[in-house]
């Protein structure tokens, strides 16, 4: 494989809605952003795309990847369709990885967009609950945030995790979002918000949930020689994995814990794994991307992190997927202050505990407060995560607060499902 390096990114706006953008108008607006961070770079010179969006319901327009190619005046070049529910933008991003190290191009563009708010809420979440398994779980009324709260009540019954723990999560991210002019809903949050704000399914509210979105990302991907003819400040791309599991929870065997590099046996002996809990194919994905990117303790070895927090538990639960703490400490990794910013006031106060050096989570907002327009989530990700490695986070944003002070490794995190496939890319500045 040959090595692959993110050049350049660009996001439009995340928004609850943008009726007047249809999605070939969102996705151009992200390209040619990035298209201008850039300018060696020639729209003749892209070897081809790779296009995510989730549902062809919202869009109301089958094989929109083929409008969207044509609309950047990329054709005949190729392109294909990536789809995989919540992870498709981390799919995609991989996907144009693929391409690239494989020798098949030297510039790949990965896009993604949704247009969520092109039907009614209670319509669009009956095409998400779509991702379910429609013989077993869809049947009797299974929508995604009934699951998620089993789950979480599962974390809560094992491990002792706190309503609490999961509002500090909304917290920090709304936040954080507050200084992302690209988010959807940033805001300044206190624990009392979160939780007396209208429950969704218990003891999930409407402040642990993301949103639908409109909106759309871009990521160019191409290979070391074209990194050098170009003269960019490129960030490498040094790790991936993907990991899968049943769709249908009840279906999910109980084994031994995946073990990543810093961890052993008798950390687990009692854990029954992986229960409803905990997400085996996250484990499995950051498994295979620690492998490649040579990470042996991914607490110390990362510099930040963008996971996908559909739900402030899901951020619980992923903490411990990563290895960022013990499968049982998410909550008190968040008590401990560990993944928040340092130079941020969250009026919150945090319990001393020397366990977990600092490693700021979701810096852009996440999910929760940058939005989730699905086939962009992933790829927005990619971007934010690009710009922090770059340190060029004052530039495109308009303001310095989240730019750490020398990253040089993070990680993006994608999600579908109930875990159904997970992906994890690491990314480093090259």
């Amino acid at each position: 494989m040959r090595p692959v390096y993110m050049i350049a990114g660009g996001i439009t706006k995340f928004a609850k809605a943008l009726p007047e953008k249809d999605f070939r108008l969102m996705v151009k607006e992200a390209f040619d952003y990035a298209l201008a961070d850039v300018p060696a770079l020639r729209r003749q010179d892209i070897d081809g795309s790779v296009c995510s969006y989730f549902s062809d319901h919202f869009t109301r327009q089958l094989m929109a990847g083929a409008m969207v190619q044509d609309y950047l005046g990329l054709n005949p070049k190729p392109s294909r369709r990536i789809e995989g529910g919540g992870a498709t933008g981390g799919l995609c991003f991989q996907s144009g990885w693929e391409a690239v190290a494989s020798g098949r191009m030297e510039v790949s563009l990965a896009l993604g967009f949704e247009t969520m708010s092109r039907v009614n809420t209670w319509k669009g979440n009956e095409f998400i609950a779509l991702a379910s398994d429609t013989n077993f779980d869809y049947p009797v009324g299974g929508f995604y945030t009934g699951y998620y709260a089993m789950m979480v009540r599962r974390h809560m019954h094992e491990f002792g995790t706190t309503v609490e723990q999961m509002a500090r999560v909304a917290v920090k991210n709304h936040v954080n979002a507050l200084h992302n002019p690209y988010a959807q809903r940033p805001g300044r949050l206190t624990i009392e918000d979160v939780r007396s704000s209208p429950m969704v399914a218990t003891p999930l509210t409407i402040l642990d949930c993301c949103q639908m979105s409109d909106g759309a990302a871009v990521a160019i991907l191409v290979s070391e020689e074209m990194a050098q003819k170009l003269g960019v400040q490129p960030v490498r791309i040094t790790g991936v994995g993907c990991g899968t599991d049943a769709m249908r929870m009840a279906d999910r065997p109980h084994g031994k814990v995946p073990l990543l590099p810093h961890e052993n046996e008798a950390d687990y002996a009692d854990l029954k794994y992986p229960g409803v809990h905990s997400f085996r194919g996250g484990r499995t994905a950051a498994a295979l991307a620690y492998r490649m990117a040579g990470i042996a303790d991914p607490g110390r070895d990362l510099d930040f992190v963008e996971l996908h927090d559909a739900y402030t538990s899901s951020e619980i639960q992923t903490y411990e997927d990563l290895g960022l703490c013990r499968y049982g400490e998410g909550g008190s990794f968040v008590d401990s202050g560990a993944p928040f910013l340092s130079n941020l006031d969250y009026g919150l106060e945090f319990a001393a505990d020397g366990r977990w050096p600092r490693l700021p989570v979701n810096p852009s907002g996440g999910l929760l407060a940058c939005g989730h327009p699905v086939g962009a989530t992933g790829l927005m990700q990619a971007v934010f995560a690009f710009w922090q490695l770059q340190g060029t986070i004052a530039r495109h944003l308009g303001d310095p607060t989240l730019q750490l002070p020398d990253p040089k490794r993070g990680l993006i995190h994608s999600h579908a499902g109930t875990g159904t496939y997970v992906t994890v890319s690491i990314l480093e500045r090259g």
